[in-house]
């Protein structure tokens, strides 16, 4: 990509993804986000509008009438992206492809912890650990990110997820608010990096993925090929039973996935290509809230 395609690209995705973020998300990730870098203060009585999760039921009892926690600003909060780079995220069938909505989604998780005063630093990651740009603060700073997000070109095609939770680990002391973004498809058992990661951050999960991910369409011969091995199979998609087949690998696949993040206390969003993310985000912060 030539410079001024990607000034441009950059420049679209930056009025898109910081509309959204300033519109929509701002409020929600401060409400979800907002107990890590807060302090108590003191208790009031409740006023009109103020958030119900913040009483304080033991004032509220003895006084027989609700008493909120009042908080302070504690410090900013640091905010990780785990972004995945491996070759399965070129693929788009259905929709655009996983790398641009991983971008847009990465770039609104940015923007929206800028303007809560929180530093964002990103992990790319396949099998290895590509690239690090450490938390900082600062306009200039995200959109160096996105030009990453948009242009980065990594020198491996695998993915290793317990790798990338293990580095994340070790190399980030301080307790981070973490994204991991990513397709999810892995073969390797990640359950124990995300699990030691998961007691030391808080972690959540963004999975992206196509429809062709999931199901075979019925299209007679096809030729397929794994972006990550580069291995190629001829599919005879017309046959009932290899379609079943390939639907019961994709289910199984997402059980373990889902049965892996649940066990570490992990919340996750699933949101196709095709889809809008941004109702998918807000579910996330509805639920860490």
């Amino acid at each position: 990509m030539d410079a001024n395609e990607l000034l441009k690209k950059v420049r679209r995705i930056e009025i898109k993804t910081r509309g959204l973020s300033q519109n929509i998300f701002a409020g929600e990730y401060h409400s979800a986000f907002k107990g890590r870098g807060m302090t108590f203060s003191e208790v009031r009585e409740y006023q009109y509008g103020d958030d119900i999760r913040d009483i304080d039921w033991n004032v509220t009892a003895r006084h027989n009438h609700p008493y909120i926690k009042v908080y302070e600003e504690e410090r900013e909060l640091t905010v990780m992206l785990l972004v995945d780079v491996s070759g399965s995220r070129l693929f788009g069938a259905v929709g655009e492809e996983k790398r641009e909505m991983i971008a847009e989604i990465a770039a609104t998780l940015a923007f929206s912890a800028i303007q809560n005063n929180d530093k964002i630093g990103v992990i790319f990651f396949s099998d290895k650990i590509e690239k690090f740009i450490p938390p900082k603060k600062g306009r200039k700073h995200i959109l160096f990110i996105i030009r990453e997000l948009i242009d980065f070109t990594p020198e491996s095609k695998g993915t290793d997820i317990g790798m990338v939770l293990k580095y994340f680990s070790d190399a980030l002391k301080k307790r981070c608010t973490t994204f991991l973004i990513s397709d999810f498809i892995d073969d390797k058992d990640y359950y124990k990096a995300l699990s030691i990661a998961s007691n030391k951050h808080d972690v959540y999960g963004i999975q992206v993925y196509d429809k062709r991910d999931s199901q075979l369409p019925d299209v007679g011969l096809m030729r397929v090929c794994d972006l990550e091995t580069g291995r190629e199979l001829w599919v005879d998609t017309s046959s009932k039973k290899a379609r079943n087949e390939y639907g019961r690998w994709w289910y199984e696949r997402q059980q373990v996935m889902s049965d892996t993040l649940k066990r570490c206390g992990v919340n996750i969003a699933s949101v196709a290509t095709d889809e809008d993310y941004v109702a998918a985000l807000m579910g996330l912060f509805k639920r860490r809230g």
